[in-house]
């Protein structure tokens, strides 16, 4: 809920670190004040580096830690570091120990500068975000997030400072480092041409979309950003959209009267105890570091288990269970309002707008002249089907396919029981059209492609009937150039003689060759 900037925290900063410097843990140098890591490490309440103790040596991490990356640089016949640096070797003197990190620096030309105690110059790379949080909240911090490419040096240096300035030896309780971001197995970079901004991932995929790629991959672990974890992200929005758009049809086609006072059979009882199991599950897995994927597998797993539910009981032409749906229903909800992947407004479901608009009421409006027109049609398919008029069918389908999409409403046609209801983002309704036509198409393309190869197979077989078994092998000069009396091929077409195997195979040709053309013969019109 608060933004800092650095720029207004400069008296607070330098404030911070002279109380560092009074507490024995900072020394000026040349116009620079750097914290002192070995008498901080000495001291019997603190240790440095607590984040990540075994890289205290690492020289590449504390000097791109410093704000540089790395170049050669070789102090006293000593080699130091390896790469472009923007810390000097004049720098590196100021230094009584290499482990030690800038709490102030004294300004180059040309950088930006304050005055401070110790002369002019501006913060180091680690000592603003332990000054701005503690301004904010105090000397202790519960919870401290970032990446875990931020653990060493970053945040054990910020760990240090704050120790250093209150004289404590706890400053954060819980560090929670999110994983790195990847892009089809690679490290995100512009060098690699691969590098993806979010308002490029947004016209790709919808808000939704990117919430769920994140949600099905833990928080601490690497998220490769790509078309496979895309694709699972979209099946299961897919997946969870439907489950809520069938529910509420069930819901709206039922009504609330046949809400209560129903007696549950073995089918209900036996979701019910898959949804208290799953239920279980999900509380469990979020208490284990907020595992949101375990959490979604075992809501996926429960919307599957009820969609065969659903299934069911339409082949026992029973109704479902509306309480038991809609308990499902709304638990599934409340559960993705947690997760940001709903916004709170709604009742069951995702919105109309995949970015996340609110539809409750759009819905409430529309939806009883929508109820009236599908149970009119339904009567209207009643009598036609009867009648047999197939030009009103046809207007029919139209109306489901062609026009009620444009409104953003979906009509599905179920066997023996009242049309379905369903109001989808109409963008998504046209993009599903499209897709289908387009898979018509493929169809009706493939068979014709099937038809043509069959066809094309049978002229084939038909004029492979009407050649003379001694002809049979002549038409290829390719393989064959030398042939007996009755044109069975003796030698290939390097000249080189059949063997006797080979030519007991051609004779079984020749053979076949010999009936097949006599029955054409025989039957064939004067």
């Amino acid at each position: 809920d608060v933004l800092t900037r650095v720029s207004e925290f400069v008296p607070e900063i330098i404030e911070f670190v002279q109380k560092i410097i009074e507490n024995g843990y900072g020394y000026v140098s040349n116009g620079s004040v750097y914290f002192d890591c070995a008498t901080f490490d000495a001291s019997p309440n603190h240790s440095y580096a607590k984040l990540v103790p075994e890289a205290v040596g690492n020289l590449d991490a504390l000097v791109e830690g410093e704000g540089g990356s790395i170049r050669r640089i070789y102090w006293e016949g000593l080699e130091l570091f390896s790469g472009e640096l923007s810390v000097s070797n004049e720098r590196l003197k100021e230094k009584r120990n290499e482990k030690d990190f800038a709490l102030w620096k004294a300004s180059k030309p040309g950088e930006p500068e304050w005055d401070s105690p110790w002369g002019k110059g501006r913060p180091g790379w680690h000592i603003e975000c332990s000054v701005m949080s503690c301004d904010i909240l105090g000397s202790k911090i519960d919870v401290h997030t970032g990446g875990v490419d931020l653990k060493f040096p970053h945040h054990d240096n910020e760990i240090a400072q704050a120790e250093a300035h209150y004289k404590h030896d706890q400053w954060v309780n819980y560090f929670l480092h999110s994983g790195h971001l990847t892009i089809e197995g690679c490290k995100m970079s512009k060098s690699l041409k691969n590098f993806i901004t979010i308002k490029e991932a947004l016209g790709r995929y919808t808000s939704r979309q990117l919430r769920f790629a994140f949600l099905l991959h833990a928080w601490n672990a690497t998220l490769d950003y790509g078309t496979n974890t895309m694709q699972e992200a979209e099946q299961i929005e897919k997946l969870f959209n439907e489950f809520f758009l069938t529910a509420k049809n069930l819901l709206r086609y039922q009504g609330a009267e046949n809400e209560a006072f129903v007696k549950w059979g073995s089918l209900d009882k036996d979701l019910n105890a898959k949804f208290l199991s799953k239920k279980s599950l999900v509380h469990e897995a979020l208490c284990d570091s907020i595992d949101t994927a375990s959490a979604l597998n075992e809501m996926r797993d429960l919307v599957k288990e009820t969609n065969i539910y659903i299934g069911s009981c339409r082949q026992a032409s029973r109704d479902p269970n509306q309480s038991l749906i809609k308990s499902i229903a709304n638990y599934a909800t409340n559960l993705l309002k947690i997760f940001g992947v709903i916004p709170d407004d709604s009742t069951i479901g995702f919105p109309l707008s995949a970015t996340g608009s609110t539809s409750a009421g759009m819905e409430a409006v529309a939806e009883p002249f929508v109820t009236a027109l599908a149970r009119f049609r339904d009567d209207v398919r009643i009598v036609a089907r009867k009648e047999k008029v197939r030009d009103i069918l046809d207007v029919c389908d139209s109306l489901r396919d062609d026009v009620l999409p444009e409104l953003g409403v979906r009509l599905e046609d179920i066997e023996g029981q009242p049309t379905a209801i369903k109001f989808v983002d109409k963008e998504v309704l046209l993009r599903e059209r499209k897709r289908e036509r387009e898979l018509a198409e493929e169809k009706r393309k493939a068979k014709e492609e099937a038809r043509r190869v069959q066809s094309e197979k049978q002229a084939a077989k038909e004029a492979l009937k009407r050649i003379p078994p001694s002809e049979l092998f002549r038409r290829e000069p390719d393989k064959y150039s030398q042939f007996d009396e009755q044109g069975i091929p003796t030698h290939d077409a390097a000249g080189i003689k059949v063997g006797e195997g080979r030519r007991k195979k051609l004779r079984k040709l020749y053979e076949q060759q010999e009936k097949v053309y006599a029955e054409w013969t025989e039957n064939r019109p004067n």
